[in-house]
């Protein structure tokens, strides 16, 4: 399928660790004010991709501290076609070059950033509008925020779902967390157990969360 180029600058072309930045700011570029996306209805749902453990740690020295095969032929599975925002350093976790079958809007400071087969937003906004237009053009169903951890904690007020992966165990060690998930805002609708698989470090728990209604 052929995607038209998205307004804007255009370029060929797990979680991270966060650093400490500024407020409103993420470790991989300056976030939009969640207030920005108020009243703006989403062509579709913004979702959050992660892994946690149980007290929840999501990265250690710039990678995931666990190995989950099972875990990640899931993502690769509900992710392929969908557009994905990340930020540079997670983009760097990846090996600098982003995921097959997935287009890329990557979040960085640096205006001079150029990465093949991948866009390149200078805030988390301008992030998910490219995918959103990305979405409209495809035919993607939602778009996919993979990341690092500040961007995480930023799109925790615009996402519509999220997709989590609970890792059970604990990382002492961790350097990374991702944000407590409120039951008033997140509603449970699926779990699944999942045994530690030959290529799996540990067991799993693979939730689905959706956004909760406003009452009228």
């Amino acid at each position: 399928m052929t995607v038209k180029p998205v307004q804007g600058k255009h370029v060929m072309g797990k979680p991270v660790m966060g650093e400490n930045v500024p407020d409103r700011h993420v470790a991989d570029g300056p976030v939009m004010d969640a207030q920005v996306m108020e009243g703006h209805a989403m062509p579709v749902p913004i979702s959050i991709f992660v892994a946690v453990a149980r007290n929840g740690v999501i990265g250690r020295d710039g990678d995931m501290p666990w190995r989950l095969s099972t875990d990640l032929k899931r993502f690769k599975a509900m992710t392929l076609g969908k557009p994905m925002v990340v930020g540079r350093k997670t983009l760097d976790s990846f090996g600098g070059k982003p995921l097959p079958g997935r287009p890329h809007v990557v979040v960085t400071r640096q205006t001079d950033f150029v990465v093949e087969g991948a866009d390149v937003a200078g805030s988390l906004a301008e992030a998910i509008e490219r995918a959103q237009a990305i979405a409209s053009q495809t035919g993607a169903a939602e778009i996919g925020i993979l990341g690092g951890g500040q961007i995480y904690s930023q799109a925790m007020a615009l996402a519509d779902r999220l997709y989590v992966t609970h890792v059970e165990t604990d990382i002492a060690d961790g350097d990374t967390v991702f944000p407590q998930i409120d039951a008033a805002v997140f509603e449970k609708i699926d779990e699944i157990t999942v045994p530690a698989g030959e290529k799996d470090s540990y067991p799993t728990r693979f939730a689905t969360y959706h956004r909760r209604h406003a009452a009228n």
